[in-house]
């Protein structure tokens, strides 16, 4: 005879199988990203030469202290303090002679070589401080000042003939302060520098600590042109200590054409293993910062009326001379958006796609500031922090930009994760979160449930994958399911769009911007989505959240889809029109702003691209 107590138990397994396979808490077993963290992977310190030459003091300690929410001493004099702390950074300082500058100041034998040495610390001597600049009593004498400091730029990137030596030692600083200010959880640094071959540079990012970053030293121009041979390094690098590393493309709208060509360096055909290789390294670019916003340009985008947001005026393109290309080739070489749809002709003729990135933003401040609230602008060098002169001297630099990621927690490996997979955006300063799935299934309901998450999960992929055709989604259009909720504390949002890139059938490259999802009650017309309007007041430096909604949400299919096609789409979200950095120096310093670039604006978020490719 069995005990009751079997019995019992044998009924209670066969009454509640289901309870069985299931925790009743059903947030066990999810194991998608939840969270968005916030983070700058391209700040300069005073290691980097054109930083320290324009008068940079802040050490990366201070820089990481400054993102974490602590007050700090800006260049200029003035204690500084961000409005909301970051989550991640990685100071990125030049490779190029990393640390010489301070070094040659303070005497170091082991940089004080060659008979130009007194003349280089004679300009730097010259130079008048940050605070002195800033504290200039007229324009002309802050013009002078500015020529002075420009003069002791040219040090920057001599060659000073440094060993190996030093450049360890400098290197075992910047990978021990990164080290010391990891803080898994709560704060996520990431040693890395830069790569500055001109006009193409990469910020490198390393996931792993001390043990594995110590075994390599930052690659430089001087090493080589080539960003080949920079990723023949850290595929090395790689293969020798079994850790990861990216290197991330910036300032592709001042690369004069040469980031996203259809050749290589060398000028030689894109092969699948060029192509391979570059988007294992690359899997995602910074395409809005400090010197403009590098998503599209009017020549080549001339139906989206928002193409020109905050273009860098200083550089437009040009047609080439060495190659015979065209102004047009040049801009479609240097924007993101034109190079994501040449990645899909590469990718038609080779079988890999070389562009296949995702999108974020940083800053590129040379003043170890990482603050880009329109209101609290630190300027890109130590010159252009705040002063009565510089929304007239310095109003060609961008208040952009910050990364955004969705990881599962707060971690070197969790945030490097979602930056191989490329579920990261881009935004130029606000904290908009935004949410984007592609898949077959969405329903126009699953736009308003409050669990968009789980539902994008679950029936599609997210930003950065890939729309998988199977035999049961024959014949159907791709949906795509995207939710945008403003800056809790900034302004509301104009409107979410859907930009599509495509190879038509007979391999031209095609693009539409499609407005999916908009404030208040307007529709479309012949000349499409009226405007939202403006509360700006400039001459208060002030705008109202009377227009435009707290959040965004739309289920959109492809009305133009064709299966044989190879496609990408990604999204945009607009701000209601906001004023500049401009209207607020101005405002506090009582001053005139400038009309160019535009005073008020529309700040923005990109996310990361999905890609269509047929069977």
């Amino acid at each position: 005879m069995k005990k009751p107590i079997l019995l019992f138990t044998s009924i209670l397994a066969f009454s509640m199988p289901l309870a069985a396979q299931r925790s009743y808490s059903p947030y066990v077993d999810r194991d998608y990203p939840e969270n968005v963290y916030w983070g700058d992977t391209h700040l300069h310190t005073y290691l980097s030469g054109d930083a320290y030459s324009f008068g940079a003091t802040i050490k990366p300690d201070q820089a990481y202290r400054f993102a974490k929410g602590e007050t700090i001493r800006a260049d200029g004099g003035e204690d500084v303090r961000i409005r909301r702390p970051l989550d991640f950074m990685m100071v990125a300082d030049h490779a190029t002679n990393m640390g010489v500058l301070p070094a040659l100041v303070a005497g170091d034998p082991r940089v004080l070589g060659g008979k130009e040495t007194p003349k280089l610390v004679e300009k730097l001597a010259r130079r008048p401080t940050a605070s002195e600049l800033l504290k200039s009593a007229t324009e002309e004498e802050y013009d002078a000042g500015s020529k002075l400091i420009g003069a002791a730029k040219a040090v920057a990137f001599n060659d000073y003939g440094i060993d190996e030596s030093f450049k360890r030692d400098v290197w075992q600083e910047v990978v021990a302060v990164a080290e010391r200010h990891n803080d898994p959880g709560t704060f996520t640094t990431f040693a890395g520098y830069e790569f500055t071959p001109t006009p193409i540079h990469r910020n490198v990012l390393f996931v792993g600590g001390p043990s594995d970053t110590l075994q390599t030293t930052p690659f430089s121009s001087a090493d080589s042109q080539n960003p080949e041979d920079l990723w023949a390094l850290l595929t090395r690098y790689k293969e020798t200590t079994g850790s990861d590393v990216i290197a991330i493309p910036h300032n592709s709208n001042l690369s004069r054409g040469n980031m996203f060509r259809r050749v290589t360096f060398e000028g030689k055909s894109i092969s699948t293993d060029y192509a391979r290789i570059r988007s294992d390294i690359e899997p995602i670019i910074e395409v809005t910062q400090i010197k403009g916003d590098s998503e599209s340009y009017p020549l080549i985008s001339p139906d989206d009326e928002f193409a020109d947001h905050e273009t860098y005026r200083y550089w437009q393109p040009e047609a080439s001379k060495d190659d015979n290309r065209t102004v047009e080739d040049i801009a479609r070489a240097s924007y993101a958006r034109a190079a994501l749809q040449t990645g899909l002709d590469i990718e038609a003729n080779v079988g890999v796609n070389p562009y296949k990135f995702g999108m974020i933003g940083s800053t590129d401040a040379h003043t170890g500031i990482a603050s880009v609230d329109e209101d609290n602008f630190w300027g890109k060098l130590g010159g252009s922090e705040p002063s009565r002169f510089r929304p007239a001297k310095q109003a060609n630099w961008a208040s952009s930009g910050y990364a955004a990621v969705w990881a599962t927690e707060n971690t070197r490996e969790a945030i490097f994760s979602a930056m191989k997979r490329r579920e990261v955006y881009a935004t130029t300063g606000p904290r908009i979160t935004l949410r984007f799935f592609a898949g077959w299934d969405f329903a126009d309901s699953d736009a308003h449930r409050p669990d968009i998450a789980e539902v994008g999960y679950r029936l599609g992929v997210p930003m950065g994958g890939d729309l998988i055709r199977s035999e049961s989604t024959n014949g159907k259009a791709p949906t795509f399911l995207v939710r945008a909720t403003k800056d809790p504390e900034g302004a509301n949002l104009d409107r979410v769009q859907i930009i599509k890139g495509w190879r038509d059938e007979s391999g031209k490259l095609q693009e539409k911007v499609h407005d999916v999802a908009w404030s208040g009650h307007r529709k479309i017309d012949a000349d499409g989505l009226p405007s939202v309007g403006s509360t700006v007041n400039l001459e208060d430096a002030s705008y109202k959240n009377t227009i435009g909604s707290p959040e965004l949400s739309a289920t959109w299919s492809d009305p133009d889809f064709d299966e044989t096609e190879r496609a990408v789409y990604y999204v945009r979200v607009l701000q209601i029109p906001t004023p500049r950095w401009t209207v607020y120096d101005a405002k506090f310093y009582g001053v005139d702003f400038p009309q160019s670039p535009p005073p008020v604006i529309e700040e923005r978020a990109y996310s990361s691209p999905v890609w269509y490719t047929p069977r």
